[in-house]
């Protein structure tokens, strides 16, 4: 039997540095039956050569195509990449352009996705280290597990892990281009729970996620990052993230479930408190929550002072 075909959609942007170990590291997968769509959004460095050189040397055995991103930011990258009409239904695995991904992670991710038919969504955990590749730590699964009430306020699947089934996939294409969203991988957990599908959080490490001055987003893992995710619940962009990701799940409404509805709706009805009390008790009430308490308290303190 022919093994599953899967898309790798890799976005870059000036990621010259470590792009050619990630690329390498495509080569090293036991699941080989692979394509490689790549969205570069306005690389000034030697990212196209780059590129240019890996699909000429390897272009003649798999559909590798390059393609101009929206020059818009990272989740307007991801998502013009993942919505692209030509693009194959799935199933697709994202990947940033500065990790190594370990031999086996198309192949774990594959098996956990499986056969079934509503939207899958996958994520797994990683290595953290530093420039050089020396382990300095690792990711850990969320303790409470997936729900549409911890998507709203949290996201617990890291872009560069996740895999996409085809209705997962599909479903995403249906909700469009939303303006106005922080992060591509929130916004696909958000999606699948809100529309009952199947989140999976692999508990094995995939790959090596390389901590360098250029990244988007840092590693958030030991005590001192589980103070400053509590204090950044109070801070107001937060806040704005949160009721930017709720906005356009509202535009996206048609395609959730009535248990999803009624929740955002109680979210987003006019005369809904903003602050106080009432505003924590509305939260805990739609069953909104983090993966620890502390982190939870702290969302509902900020409820308090109308920061979310």
């Amino acid at each position: 039997m022919t093994p599953l075909p899967v898309t790798i959609c890799l976005c870059t942007r000036n990621g010259a540095a470590h792009l050619p170990a990630q690329l390498d590291s495509y080569l090293a997968q036991t699941h080989e039956n692979w394509a490689l769509w790549i969205s570069d959004d306005g690389s000034d460095d030697a990212t196209p050569e780059i590129l240019h050189a890996f699909r000429k040397a390897h272009g003649h055995r798999r559909d590798i195509r390059i393609l101009r991103g929206p020059q818009r930011g990272v989740a307007a990258n991801y998502l013009s990449l993942l919505t692209h009409p030509d693009l194959p239904p799935g199933p697709v695995a994202l990947s940033d352009q500065d990790d190594v991904w370990h031999p086996g992670k198309l192949s774990r991710a594959l098996a956990g996705i499986g056969a079934a038919g509503g939207p899958v969504l996958y994520g797994a955990q990683y290595l953290y280290t530093d420039a050089a590749l020396r382990v300095t730590g690792h990711s850990r699964p969320p303790g409470r597990g997936p729900s549409f009430g911890n998507a709203l306020v949290q996201n617990i699947v890291s872009g560069h892990s996740a895999m996409l089934n085809a209705p997962a996939l599909e479903l995403l294409r249906r909700a469009g281009m939303p303006d106005g969203l922080a992060f591509h991988d929130w916004w696909l957990y958000q999606l699948v729970t809100g529309a009952g599908g199947r989140v999976i959080c692999d508990r094995e490490r995939v790959l090596s996620y390389r901590q360098h001055g250029a990244n988007h987003l840092g590693a958030r893992h030991g005590i001192r990052a589980a103070g400053t995710r509590a204090a950044a619940l109070l801070g107001r962009r937060y806040g704005g993230w949160v009721a930017a990701h709720i906005a356009a799940l509202n535009r996206a409404s048609h395609l959730l479930t009535p248990e999803s509805r009624a929740i955002l709706r109680a979210l987003s009805a006019a005369d809904t408190p903003r602050h106080g009390p009432a505003r924590a008790a509305l939260l805990a009430r739609c069953g909104l929550h983090r993966q620890t308490r502390p982190e939870t308290a702290a969302l509902y303190l900020a409820a308090l002072l109308g920061r979310v």
